[in-house]
This record gives structure tokens, C-alpha cells and sequence, in this order.
């Protein structure tokens, strides 16, 4: 036992390595940037597309709301943990993964769910209905943030593609590179 030292030294280091490089915290670029506003609209009028559906009076004629509830509060859900992904600046920590890729076909997904969802909401305001009454405004105005979630969902597929076609952002720029032993 003598050859054993009186002191151990008990702390370690950490080296450097790609996913030390990226600390997670508020990425404040992204709330001020174009795409991170249209993500922030796409939440709060999502919102207010199924809160205004789950609010008004359902009869057994309108199973067409199943649809339209079922679509914007599964992509106002997708939408949080992307905008969280975006805003924890979580997408560093993930290089594998394509972002740019997964932003374009999630909000062309969501553009044309939503436009399915803006189609069925809009047809089934009654215009015989009185205007005024509590099942007019709410389907009315439903159908009103449904369009504009449906143009903000656009707008953000619209971004996508130029962020891709543009090269900021690209995929294939943003892989880490290594040898390839071909």
C-alpha cells in the first residue's frame, strides 16, 4: 500500500466536443426573426381556431368540427414543441437532423391540413343563421383564424423553401463533416 498516493486528485475534465458547443438557453434571435413571429401567430390563432370551435354549440349535423378541432389542436401541438425545439436552441444539440427539411414539409403538411380545416369550417356557417347569435360568431370567427393560421402556416412553408433553396440554413452545410473512407 505504500505505492498508493496521499492524494488522489478527484476532478475530471471535459473536452471538447460538438454538442458542448451549443449551450441550451432562449435563443433571442429566433423571437425576433421572421419565422419565430409567424410560429408565435401560428400558436395564438391556433389557439383561437379550437378554442372557439370547443366553444360553441355542436348539434349531430355538425361531425365536420371533429375534423377541424382534430387538426388544429394536433399541429397547435406540433407547433409548441417545434417553436420550443427553435427557442431552447435545441436544433444545435441535433446536427443529424435536417431542420430545414423538417420545417418546409411540417408547415406544407400543416398548410394543407389547415386548408382542409378552413374549407370544412367555412362551409358549415349557416347563412340563414342569425348573424349576431352565439353559433354564427363563433363558427364565423373560427373560420376567420383558421384562414389566417392557414396563411401563416404558408407563409412559414414559403420561408422554408427559400431558407433551403438560399443555402442559409441547408442541410447539407450544417452536417458536421468527417472522413469518408470511400
Amino acid at each position: 500500500m505504500a505505492d498508493f498516493p496521499d492524494k488522489v486528485n478527484t476532478q475530471t475534465s471535459t473536452g471538447s466536443n460538438a454538442r458542448g458547443n451549443f449551450p441550451i438557453g432562449i435563443d433571442t434571435y429566433f423571437l425576433k426573426s421572421f419565422f419565430g413571429i409567424l410560429m408565435i401567430v401560428e400558436l395564438v390563432f391556433g389557439l383561437l381556431v379550437w378554442a372557439l370551435i370547443s366553444g360553441s354549440r355542436i348539434s349531430a349535423g355538425d361531425g365536420a368540427f371533429g375534423w377541424v378541432i382534430f387538426v388544429a389542436i394536433f399541429l397547435w401541438i406540433l407547433t409548441i414543441i417545434l417553436f420550443l425545439f427553435y427557442l431552447l436552441n435545441l436544433t444545435s444539440k441535433l446536427p443529424k437532423v435536417p431542420w430545414v427539411y423538417v420545417r418546409l414539409y411540417f408547415n406544407l403538411a400543416a398548410t394543407i391540413l389547415y386548408l382542409t380545416a378552413f374549407i370544412t369550417n367555412a362551409s358549415s356557417i349557416d347563412p340563414t343563421s342569425i348573424r349576431g347569435t352565439y353559433k354564427y360568431n363563433n363558427r364565423a370567427a373560427s373560420a376567420f383564424f383558421a384562414g389566417m393560421v392557414m396563411i401563416a402556416y404558408g407563409l412559414s412553408t414559403l420561408l422554408a423553401f427559400l431558407s433551403m433553396r438560399g443555402g442559409r440554413d441547408n442541410a447539407a452545410t450544417s452536417q458536421p463533416t468527417g472522413h469518408n473512407s470511400a
